[in-house]
């Protein structure tokens, strides 16, 4: 498809995003007739679709794509000797610091100047901050009818350790060589002190991770190559350039598994912030899991007749941060000489909610008719909507808005010559194609 790129760079605040998210169903407050829900959002039907794209696409880049990546999905809930082992229960925290005027309470690390003046941030108290104190981030549940302590257990506040627990029944089943890696998406929960920037970060989201365990001495090659294959993937996706950057963490600031870690971070309306990590965790989790388990999380190299503890490099992406990243990205506004703009969704057509709008130019028999075969026809290929309500125009603007690439618009003259018109999104660009022969065009056109 073609990019005429119209004010794609002017920067799109927060509240248009919103706005436009739940006017045209991508996201909504969750609990909403009750008053909502803080920090907490519900997928509409054209969120749904995106969502399902994006963990698609990157599905797809991981495992179907590569030789050498296979895909897991284990619980949410997993016993607590889990989180003991991997260090979450000890060094899983934030700063937390409250507020004694108006009792909000903000992580310190945040706080910054506020903090060491004692500012509060909310209500402008002096001296109202209480001094920091830890706070764990994992929530507690119970399992089982009775709430005691042996029934204590946790919702996972990340996929990884999912991951680590299962090296042997991957390694066994799927029969893989150094390197590999294992693939894994699904939800998260995480009790944030400030969750906030709608979607960016919220106590509930969803994960897309991968663990690619190497040899030791390759771990180093390796966390540098998956920096770059990462990023690549944002790029690939219609992420601009200039839009991104890479933090990479100082020693202080490195988990207590990592021997270095980068972010990919975007350039939010609030600035840059993290859109994805990349941890080099060598060997951490596999020898604390093997030492408390008592079981062998080791590889036999063949080559050297040896066991060796595999290290692991970690791309850690947020299904939800990934979504806002792609609509402030594809966010666009093209002037019209009437004052009427052309908002526009410039997403890339893989990621498109829907990719084709079938649009008959008169609901009555026969255009309808036949606009409903060329639907049906469509269909069952690409995600598609059909609309017949209002002008012609306004029904373009509207497939514009929710960014479908493609329109297929059914005439009295298609009623002659049985064929349609294709109109591009970005360019407005129409072409003339006999039915039968849309598929193949409109295949041609999105590049899939």
């Amino acid at each position: 498809m073609s990019d005429t790129t119209p004010n794609r760079a002017d920067p799109v605040d927060m509240d248009t995003i919103v706005s436009l998210a739940k006017r045209r169903g991508f996201v909504f407050p969750s609990s909403e007739i009750y008053g909502g829900f803080a920090s907490t959002w519900d997928y509409g039907p054209l969120g749904v679709e995106l969502k399902r794209n994006v963990k698609d696409a990157w599905w797809s880049a991981m495992v179907r794509d590569r030789r050498d990546i296979v895909g897991l999905d284990s619980a949410i809930l997993m016993a607590p000797r889990v989180w003991e082992t991997s260090g979450h229960l000890v060094n899983f925290h934030d700063p937390l610091v409250d507020c004694r005027e108006c009792k909000q309470r903000f992580r310190a690390d945040h706080l910054a100047e506020q903090a060491e003046e004692g500012v509060c941030p909310n209500c402008g108290a002096t001296g109202s901050l209480t001094a920091a104190r830890e706070f764990n981030l994992m929530f507690k549940t119970f399992v089982g009818p009775v709430e005691e302590e042996a029934a204590t257990a946790y919702l996972r506040p990340e996929t990884a350790q999912g991951i680590f627990i299962n090296f042997e029944n991957v390694l066994t089943t799927a029969r893989r060589r150094l390197p590999f890696g294992i693939a894994q998406q699904g939800k998260s929960f995480r009790n944030e002190i400030t969750p906030g920037n709608f979607i960016f970060r919220t106590r509930e989201f969803e994960q897309m991770e991968m663990e690619y365990f190497v040899a030791p001495e390759e771990g180093q090659e390796w966390y540098e190559r998956w920096i770059e294959l990462r990023e690549q993937w944002y790029l690939d996706l219609g992420i601009r350039p200039e839009n991104l950057r890479r933090d990479v963490h100082p020693p202080e600031k490195l988990s207590h598994y990592s021997a270095g870690t980068t972010d990919i971070q975007y350039r939010y309306p609030w600035g840059f912030d993290e859109l994805e990590g990349i941890a080099y965790r060598t060997d951490y989790d596999l020898k604390v899991h093997a030492e408390a388990s008592g079981k062998k999380l080791s590889y036999f190299d063949n080559e050297t007749n040896e066991h060796i503890t595999p290290h692991v490099v970690e791309p850690a992406a947020g299904v939800d941060r990934s979504i806002l990243a792609f609509l402030l990205d594809a966010y666009a506004v093209e002037p019209d000489e009437k004052g009427d703009d052309r908002v526009m969704l410039k997403l890339h057509p893989r990621l498109a909610p829907v990719k084709v709008a079938v649009l008959p130019l008169s609901r009555k028999e026969p255009v309808a008719n036949l606009a409903i075969e060329v639907w049906d026809q469509l269909r069952p290929f690409w995600a598609t909507q059909y609309d017949d309500t209002q002008s012609i125009g306004r029904r373009y603007r509207r497939q514009d808005e929710i960014g479908t690439p493609l329109c297929v618009t059914v005439d009295f003259e298609s009623l002659d010559d049985h064929s349609a018109t294709i109109r591009e999104r970005d360019s407005q660009e129409q072409i003339r194609v006999a039915i039968p022969e849309l598929i193949d065009a409109i295949r041609a056109k999105l590049g899939f």
